[in-house]
Order: structure tokens, then C-alpha cells, then sequence
């Protein structure tokens, strides 16, 4: 669990992020949304720590960034993954050594353990008979699970996926949620997405959190917020002519 206390947050004196109070739970798929400018990416950054917020705290199962020294900022970062949004994979190197590079980087286990670690992950999302595959000769959401999987090799307490779906058909990202999703109830972690995706939103989200400007306007889950009268959350869920003709 992730809870962030009265972030504020700013560049150059223009306040990115205010007063950001919100809880992400363990063992379910929190979704950050908004449109383009809101402070999605910025709050995703400080909960990352590759931003440092100006004020407030974030904690982490108990533990305060306040209060957290060196050491422990470093062991937080290796209980991290992330699913970057386009996929970020290393065109030299195929399936298997893409997901076994966090642990060859950060730890020192043996090298069988290495490897039956990476293609445990690899199986589990379904990539087996991929493993001496180059990125270039994979789909984009093979390329997508891939990725997944990289995050996942380390045993994350925390998952972060920056627009898993950005790229993807509708039906492969609705595979993708799915895969996000299984994982996090699998291996009892916080998983936090940044989305627009209103598939997405519906499909796997258990717990929104909706910004506009830099606050936190509206919280709740997937069924609630087709069911909210808070205007801001109506005009961004129904942005679309077709969703505003299904409403009716």
C-alpha cells in the first residue's frame, strides 16, 4: 500500500501538483487519469522518487519519505516495477536477456537461479516459445508483455505502468489490462497506472483517482464512475460522440 499525504508539487514556481491526498491499495490495479496536463505523470514521477515533492509525504507500507535515509530509498526503488509506455525494451538483446537484465544490474544470485527466475516470468506471460526473439520480431504486445514480465522479475512490492495500452489494438490491450491485472491479485502487489484509456477505466479499474489541474478531484472505482455527477469526472468520461450516445 502507497499513501500520499498533502503532495504539493512545482517547477519554476507554477504548482504542478496540490494538495494530493489518496490511498493506492495492495492486490488491486489503482489508476491514475485525467487529460493530457493534469499532473499524471508528475505524480507517478514522485511516487517513482525521481521527483521530490516540495511538501507532504509519501509512504510506503509504513515507511515515510520523510523519514527515509539513503539506504532506504535505495532498497524502496528495488522493491519497484515498471512498465514504461513503450515498453523500453534493448533492441540488442532477445526476450530472455531482456527480462533477466534487472537481475544481472542489481543482484548477485547465481546464475541458474537468474535464469529460472526470468523464464518463470516468462511463461507466465505466455512468451515461452519467444525467448531468443529480437524485440523487432515481436508484436507490439508481445514487446508489451515482455516488459511486463521485466518488471516482475525482481518480485516488486510496487508495479508502475506508464500507458501500458499506449500503441495497442483494443483487443490486445484489453489482454494486457487482464495480464496487469491477474499479476497484481497473483503477487499481492500495488500496482499504480497512469491511463487515459477509458477501456481501461472500465475494464480493471478498481481504484481511480481522477486530476484535473494538479488536484485530485474525484475518487472511486469502475462502477462508480459511470454512476458520478461530478462534472469534471462526466465530461472526461464522456468525452466521445459515441459514449455520449450509449449514455442516453
Amino acid at each position: 500500500m502507497i499513501e500520499v499525504k498533502n503532495i504539493y508539487k512545482s517547477f519554476e514556481k507554477s504548482g504542478v501538483l496540490s494538495e494530493i491526498n489518496t490511498t493506492f491499495y495492495r492486490g488491486k490495479t489503482n489508476l491514475i487519469i485525467g487529460q493530457s496536463g493534469s499532473g499524471k505523470t508528475v505524480l507517478l514521477k514522485c511516487l517513482l522518487g525521481l521527483y521530490e515533492a516540495d511538501s507532504g509525504e509519501i509512504i510506503y507500507d509504513g515507511l515515510s519519505s520523510k523519514d527515509m535515509s539513503s539506504d532506504d530509498k535505495l532498497n524502496i526503488s528495488r522493491e519497484m516495477g515498471m512498465v514504461f509506455q513503450g515498453s523500453a525494451l534493448f533492441d540488442s538483446m532477445n526476450v530472455l536477456e531482456n527480462v533477466r537484465f534487472p537481475l544481472d544490474m542489481l543482484t548477485n544470485i547465481k546464475e541458474s537461479e537468474k535464469h529460472s527466475r526470468a523464464m518463470k516470468c516468462i511463461e507466465r506471460v505466455n512468451l515461452i516459445n519467444a525467448t531468443n526473439k529480437l524485440p523487432s520480431e515481436l508484436s507490439g504486445g508481445m514487446q508489451k508483455r515482455v516488459a511486463i514480465a521485466r518488471a516482475i522479475v525482481m518480485n516488486p512490492k510496487y508495479l508502475f505502468c506508464d500507458e501500458p495500452n499506449s500503441g495497442l489494438d483494443p483487443k490486445t490491450a484489453i489482454v494486457i489490462d487482464q495480464l496487469i491485472q491477474e499479476i497484481t491479485k497473483e503477487y499481492n502487489i500495488t500496482t499504480i497506472i497512469n491511463s487515459h484509456d477509458m477501456n481501461s477505466v472500465i475494464e480493471i479499474g478498481e481504484n481511480i483517482i481522477f486530476l484535473k489541474e494538479g488536484y485530485k478531484i474525484w475518487q472511486g472505482t469502475n462502477k462508480e464512475i459511470l454512476k458520478s455527477k461530478n462534472k469534471e469526472v462526466e465530461d472526461f468520461v464522456y468525452s466521445s460522440e459515441l459514449l455520449k450516445k450509449l449514455r442516453q
